[in-house]
C-alpha cells in the first residue's frame, strides 16, 4: 500500500462521526459531532419501542426494550410541544430529584435519551407492569388484608425515604403508584415533586389532583401545603 494510501485510511479511521439534529428555535437542521450532542446520553435508537402505556401532562410512556441488554424499561417522552428554550421547569424538577433518588419504593431514573431532534428526550424508567389504579378497576377479587398492609407499607417506606430529604411529592394518587409482578410497590411522576430546606416549609396547594386534596385543602381551610397534608 502506498503511503498516501496508509494516510487516507488513517484519516478515515481517526475522523469523528457527526449526527444532524433540528433546532429547537428555527428548525434547521445542524450538524454536531457525536461525542458533543449525546454526551453521557445514549441515542433513542438504541431502545425499541413496543407499545405505549401511558400518557399524561407531562408525557406519554412506552413499553421499551433496550437493544444492547435486551431488558425491558419504560420509556418517559417528554412533552416539548409548547417550549421554546428547552426542558419544561416540571421536567427539569423531576429528572433533578429521580438522579438523586435510589430507594426500592421509588422508580428509578436509569438514564436520559435523546433523538435526533433536542425536542425528542426521553427518561429511561424501571418498568414496572401495572399501576395499582388500572389493577383496582380489573381485580376479581378485593385485596387481602394482609395484602392492603403490604402495600402501605411499602407506600409509607417511599414517603418516609422522600420526606426525611425535605421531598414532597405533592401528587400522590393510586395511579401513580405502580407495582411489578414480584409485588414491589413504586412511587412515580415527580412532575410537581419540590424540595425544600425546612421541614416545615409550606407550598402552594392548588397542584394536587382535585380530588385526591386533603378537605383542609379542597374547602380552602389551609392556604399552604406541608407534609402533614399526606397523612390524608
Amino acid at each position: 500500500m502506498s503511503s498516501s494510501g496508509a494516510n487516507n485510511s488513517t484519516n478515515n479511521t481517526n475522523e469523528e462521526t457527526k449526527t444532524t439534529i433540528y433546532s429547537m428555535l428555527t428548525d434547521q437542521p445542524i450538524t454536531i459531532p457525536d461525542s458533543c450532542l449525546f454526551g453521557t446520553c445514549r441515542p433513542v435508537s438504541e431502545f425499541e419501542k413496543l407499545n405505549c402505556i401511558g400518557k399524561g401532562t407531562y408525557g406519554v410512556v412506552y413499553r421499551g426494550r433496550d437493544k444492547i441488554s435486551q431488558e425491558i424499561v419504560a420509556l418517559k417522552k417528554v412533552r416539548m410541544e409548547n417550549e421554546q428554550w428547552g426542558l419544561p421547569i416540571s421536567s427539569m424538577r423531576e429528572i433533578n430529584l429521580l438522579l438523586n433518588l435510589r430507594h426500592e419504593n421509588i422508580v428509578e431514573l436509569r438514564e436520559i435519551a435523546v433523538g435526533k431532534s433536542l425536542r425528542s428526550i426521553f427518561l429511561v424508567m424501571t418498568y414496572c407492569e401495572q399501576d395499582l389504579a388500572s389493577l383496582l378497576d380489573h381485580m376479581s377479587q378485593p385485596f387481602t388484608e394482609a395484602q392492603v398492609k403490604c402495600i402501605a407499607l411499602q407506600l409509607f417506606r417511599g414517603l418516609n425515604y422522600i420526606h426525611k430529604r425535605f421531598i414532597v411529592h405533592r401528587d400522590i394518587k393510586v395511579s401513580n403508584l405502580l407495582l411489578t409482578d414480584s409485588g414491589c410497590l413504586k412511587i412515580a411522576d415527580f412532575g410537581l415533586a419540590r424540595q425544600f430546606t425546612l421541614p416545615n416549609g409550606t407550598m402552594t396547594p392548588m397542584v394536587v389532583t382535585l380530588w385526591y386534596r386533603a378537605p383542609e385543602l379542597l374547602f380552602g381551610i389551609m392556604k399552604y401545603f406541608s407534609l402533614k397534608i399526606k397523612i390524608y
